[in-house]
């Protein structure tokens, strides 16, 4: 059987055997066989590779700078390899899919964990079709512009969004991909374990016994809340929010009160309560908040919220930094407004070292890692990874935002 060396252009991954559809060729160095398209010469049907066996692969020939497959229709022009750039080192799972796409895609990463300078963004976006960007990444008119009009698709490793300036995305026809539901686990699994150990104040016992504070057993030494019996409210019932709400229950607690737009019917799964969000605040023991990032959201919680709350209230934010005023957090904290607080997210990130929060014992702050699991991390990755294909194949993307 002949060796055929096969170089790609770009193409769907994926084809059934449809006359309606488009075949997508491969130039070949030797023709295997004209089973269905014996005029034709030079060229392989990729659509073939993929269905059929070896020695029944199909053979199509170009017309002029189309191809064009038996008595189809549409056609693909063939061109130069898609260009794609990736702002930063991603979980193998990703690059495992996007190495799979070599005869399709050349791709360029910033190969870093540390967020690509934005100089050398604005350089790796000239001229590509796909971008694979994250959280901290600005996407702007300005970086849309320096990637010119090949730019198609972006897909971010994120369920977030508000890096993305979405008018002028929309203005350019540019999809957008992300990756909704598959770090709903790990962010409430981390949500959790941030209420406990911030309540329970287990970093302040961590330091205790490396200074040698821990001298002995008194009876109050590092007294903190506990869940059992206790009233939470749940600022956002969304996707996390509920699955927050499942972990808490079994410790206990007494009530759960959640505010929003509208009142979830999977509340009930929780004994939810829907109330105003004065009432939330005023009443709970433990607020926690998880709702998306939006106008009306930003700087929610601010000195008149957390004046509401009662002084022995513990106050969790793995939202989005920009919910919450930290100035008038950090007066909260320090004044004896409210107990203690927890955030694995600030405004911004990161936070600087000598910011005042991070000198507070009953301020825990944690760098956005409430999706850091290996196994979530990789299927984000992965996730932002066919995201990007699909949507460079003109394809349904496994999660496309809508906007």
């Amino acid at each position: 059987m002949a060796v055929m060396q096969l170089v790609g252009y770009q193409l769907p991954l994926k084809h059934t055997h449809k006359e309606e559809e488009l075949h997508i060729v491969l130039p070949c160095t030797s023709v295997v066989s004209s089973s269905c398209h014996s005029d034709f010469a030079g060229y392989l049907c990729y659509q073939c590779v993929v269905v059929q066996p070896l020695h029944k692969l199909h053979v199509v020939s170009p017309e002029e700078d189309f191809v064009h497959c038996g008595s189809l229709s549409r056609m693909q022009t063939i061109g130069k390899l898609m260009k794609v750039y990736i702002t930063r080192r991603i979980p193998p799972e990703g690059m495992k899919i996007l190495s799979s796409a070599t005869g399709v895609c050349e791709v360029s990463m910033w190969d870093s964990d540390e967020p690509v300078p934005r100089t050398e963004l604005l350089k790796g976006v000239q001229g590509a079709h796909g971008l694979l960007c994250m959280l901290s990444d600005k996407i702007d008119a300005e970086l849309l512009d320096a990637a010119g009009p090949n730019l198609k698709v972006i897909s971010t490793m994120s369920v977030g969004f508000d890096h993305l300036v979405l008018d002028a995305i929309k203005k350019r026809g540019i999809r957008v991909g992300y990756t909704p539901d598959v770090l709903t686990d790990a962010t409430a699994e981390l949500t959790v374990a941030l209420l406990l150990a911030t309540a329970r104040r287990l970093p302040e016992g961590v330091e205790a016994v490396k200074n040698g504070d821990w001298t002995s057993w008194k009876p109050l030494m590092l007294c903190g809340y506990g869940l059992s019996g206790s009233t939470v409210g749940v600022i956002g019932l969304g996707r996390i929010g509920m699955a927050i709400a499942r972990r808490l229950m079994p410790f206990g607690v007494k009530r759960l009160l959640y505010s929003g737009r509208t009142t979830k019917a999977d509340a009930a799964e929780v004994s939810g309560e829907f109330v105003p969000l004065d009432t939330l605040v005023s009443e709970s023991d433990f607020i926690v908040v998880s709702c998306s990032l939006t106008p009306e959201t930003q700087g929610l919680c601010d000195k008149a919220f957390f004046s509401k709350m009662k002084n022995t209230a513990v106050f969790i934010n793995s939202s989005r930094g920009a919910v919450v005023n930290q100035e008038d957090l950090y007066e909260a904290l320090t004044s004896g407004q409210i107990a203690a607080a927890g955030l694995d997210v600030t405004t911004p990130e990161p936070l600087p070292t000598n910011h005042p929060l991070l000198t507070l014992n009953n301020c825990v702050v944690l760098p956005h890692i409430g999706s850091a699991t290996y196994s979530t991390r990789g299927v984000m990755a992965a996730l932002s990874a066919r995201n990007l294909l699909e949507g460079l194949q003109g394809g349904e993307m496994p999660s496309e935002l809508a906007f």
